[in-house]
């Protein structure tokens, strides 16, 4: 497959610049006027917070290339110089609109709705100045600690994400016989709520502000004898990308604790400050933090509007939020048999949030219980905070089973978080392997081993997501269960390889990277284009979070040349572009941003009318594919194949919540004037609870006593 003549740099968007636009897609749902209004606010909260982590390592990652003189290109013929340049003017444009959303739109809309947020203090009226000011001295004075910076004290250590009020303080040069202005800081608790519900002056309506305005407000009291010139809320965010020589570090364990303590006095990348803020305490902070003008964002509002999600969560206004959803029960599982019972039945296709995550809890749950079991496997990559898989496992190696657990303690800020689980395992008795040098675990599966009265044998569980219960909620996955053998054996083997780097010569089923999944995901693609040149059509569908790999898109380049048809459903970013004559004419892509995250990865392949479907743990990206250990399997059971074709075929019809990518590189919503509207996560909601409804209305059906025709006293007589 000779893919060369597609590597032109202006082929390719530059991966940045596409999540950007991806960011722009979630803040589009916060503009959506259709969207009940606490769900906007739920979106402008996580804009922010995106925005938060992109500055924290993307950015940050770019800042380490131009510090280190890196001036190679990226696949879009963009320096790292370039792409800061870029994403500084577009990050710019972005937060402008972001806070234009808040404050002209959604703002208002509150007001009407009950809830007056008061921006400023000085907007507060007399009675509502003297509560603020009461709970200050009750509540707030005693936790905060002003820093002063003069002769002999240095500028303070201000930590990354957290929020502060700097302050110009007049004081009196006995030497000199003049006033002199000194810089001073306090940083805003995190152990106090920010969003403070004071007295409302209307009747029917609610009053909050929030908790650095009530310390601006208060702030004099800080500096007795002493006049506070001027005083403005600001947020830094500093390089947070861990960098940890795996080949040096003798213990993986103590070199990420060690670096994670150096995020809070990483490099200062971005500077958030109140619009209206003093110029000369603004050059202190631009000179303290030595950052550039472009790295400065002057806010028109509330910094941080991750606090929104606060908003969102205060309680009765139900009425402006969208009816929250119940996971529905798995169909299979809505009986009384044992867990691997049912899967012996068959395999079982699991579709989250629509479908509740419990089985997956369950099925480690019975497993520490069984007596029939030895032995369980599992990889964590991500879990939840009182996760009750890893209170499973630990209770499985205190009832003697073999319990061994792959925690990746690389997982991007759930470092710390897998540190602690990783320490109660071992406690409790179960081999803790701490991942691989140099390779990330992303993959999602648990195997257990049970003894029956046929033998051993084993259970499998893949998956697209996480074993987190938490997020099991808010994100779509796929998953299966099964029992059989050929999966089983590359079950084994993969935690074989995990655990002894004892690498098998063959796989039955599953597709492993870093060593092989590339290869099979191109083989698969140009057999597609030889099929289109034998006369046969050739289609691939594919769903995933991201989509930058160089090779794959080339691949897929010349497949459109081709003309095989290719229809991409890709949430995030996606570095290739559509509509270029004889090149990409025949690639679809669109975008699902919704009430759920979109997190599923499927795999179509037509195959000749063979159709071949794979899911997994695996983006079409460069760290997935050469840098991860991942899992991509075959799903091979027709039924469940009818089931994800169906889950492809409904998200490429959705017209409600999908953008489409435009040859031009934006993303537009369809037109659906005189459409019907198809919302593609609704219309899953509806399908699985229809679906377990059925389920529990065949049990009751044959549960019910049959009473024969026959008088009751012969049946006594019998």
């Amino acid at each position: 497959m000779d893919t060369k003549k597609f590597a032109k740099p202006e082929y390719f968007v530059n991966r940045e610049l596409s999540w950007l636009k991806f960011n722009e897609r979630v803040l589009s749902e916060a503009r959506d006027k259709n969207l009940p209004l606490f769900e906007r606010l739920k979106f402008l909260s996580i804009t922010s917070s995106n925005l938060d982590e992109f500055f924290m390592v993307r950015v940050a990652s770019l800042k380490d290339q131009v510090h280190a003189g890196y001036e190679k290109t990226d696949i879009a013929g963009l320096t790292p110089r370039d792409q800061l340049r870029e994403i500084s003017t577009q990050t710019h444009e972005l937060v402008k609109v972001q806070y234009s959303t808040f404050t002209r739109s959604v703002l208002p809309l509150l007001e009407k709705a009950g809830l007056h947020l008061i921006l400023a203090h000085e907007d507060l009226s007399e009675a509502q100045k003297e509560y603020v000011d009461r709970y200050f001295e009750d509540n707030v004075y005693p936790v905060l600690t002003p820093m002063a910076m003069d002769s002999s004290r240095p500028f303070p250590l201000i930590r990354n994400k957290s929020l502060n009020i700097g302050a110009l303080i007049s004081k009196k040069d006995r030497k000199k016989g003049k006033e002199v202005l000194e810089f001073a800081t306090v940083q805003v608790p995190s152990v106090l709520p920010r969003i403070v519900e004071i007295p409302s002056e209307k009747s029917g309506s609610r009053a909050v502000i929030f908790l650095e305005e009530i310390i601006e407000r208060n702030i004099g009291k800080l500096f007795l004898s002493n006049d506070v010139v001027c005083a403005h809320p600001y947020r830094i965010m500093r390089n947070a990308d861990l960098s940890i020589d795996e080949d040096e570090a003798e213990d993986l364990l103590v070199e990420i604790q060690k670096q994670l303590k150096k995020r809070q006095w990483g490099e200062v990348i971005r500077l958030e400050a109140e619009e209206k803020m003093d110029k000369r305490l603004l050059k202190i902070l631009k000179t303290e933090f030595d950052i550039k003008n472009e790295d400065i964002f002057n806010i028109a509002g509330p910094l941080d509007l991750t606090v929104l999600m606060k908003v969102y969560g205060l309680d009765g206004f139900d009425a402006y939020k969208a009816k929250k959803y119940v996971p529905a029960p798995v169909p299979q599982f809505q009986t009384d048999k044992n867990i691997f019972d049912v899967i012996r039945e068959g395999d079982v296709f699991l579709h989250h949030p629509y479908m509740s995550f419990d089985p997956v809890v369950n099925f480690v749950r019975q497993a520490a219980k069984d007596p029939g079991v030895l032995a369980i496997k599992q990889t964590l990559y991500r879990v939840s905070g009182n996760s009750p898989i890893i209170a499973a496992l630990a209770q499985a190696a205190e009832n003697g089973k073999q319990v061994t657990v792959l925690v990746e303690l690389k997982a991007r800020f759930d470092e710390e978080n897998n540190i602690v689980w990783a320490k109660k395992l071992e406690k409790a008795g179960c081999h803790v392997i701490y991942g691989l040098v140099g390779l990330k675990t992303h993959s999602k599966i648990t195997l257990v081993v049970r003894r029956e009265e046929t033998g051993i044998r084993r259970y499998v569980h893949l998956a697209t997501g996480n074993y987190n219960d938490s997020t099991a909620k808010l994100y779509t996955d796929c998953g299966i269960f099964t029992c059989d053998e050929h999966y089983g054996e590359d079950a084994t083997a993969v935690f074989n390889m995990l655990s002894g780097y004892s690498e098998p010569k063959r796989w039955n089923r599953l597709i492993v990277a870093p060593i092989w999944m590339k290869t099979r995901f191109l083989e698969m693609i140009e057999r597609e284009v030889e099929n289109v040149k034998k006369g046969i059509p050739g289609h691939i569908m594919a769903k995933m979070n991201s989509l930058c790999d160089p090779v794959i898109m080339q691949a897929l380049y010349y497949a459109s040349s081709n003309g095989v048809q290719i229809e991409l459903v890709i949430r995030g970013i996606c570095c290739l572009k559509t509509g270029i004559p004889g090149i990409s004419e025949n690639i679809h892509v669109r975008s699902i941003v919704g009430d759920f995250l979109e997190h599923s990865r499927i795999f179509y392949f037509y195959n000749g009318g063979t159709e071949e479907i794979y899911m997994g743990s695996a983006d079409w990206m460069p760290r997935n594919l050469d840098r991860r250990v991942e899992i991509v399997f075959p799903v091979e059971d027709e039924m469940i194949k009818k089931q994800i074709m169906h889950v492809l075929e409904l998200e490429f019809k959705d017209n409600v919540k999908a953008h489409i990518l435009q040859p031009d590189g934006t993303y537009e919503k369809q037109d659906r004037r005189g459409k019907q509207p198809v919302n593609s996560q609704m219309e899953f909601c509806r399908e699985a609870q229809e679906s377990a409804g059925r389920k529990k209305k065949e049990q009751k059906e044959n549960s019910r006593v049959f009473i024969p025709a026959e008088p009751v006293e012969d049946i006594e007589e019998e």
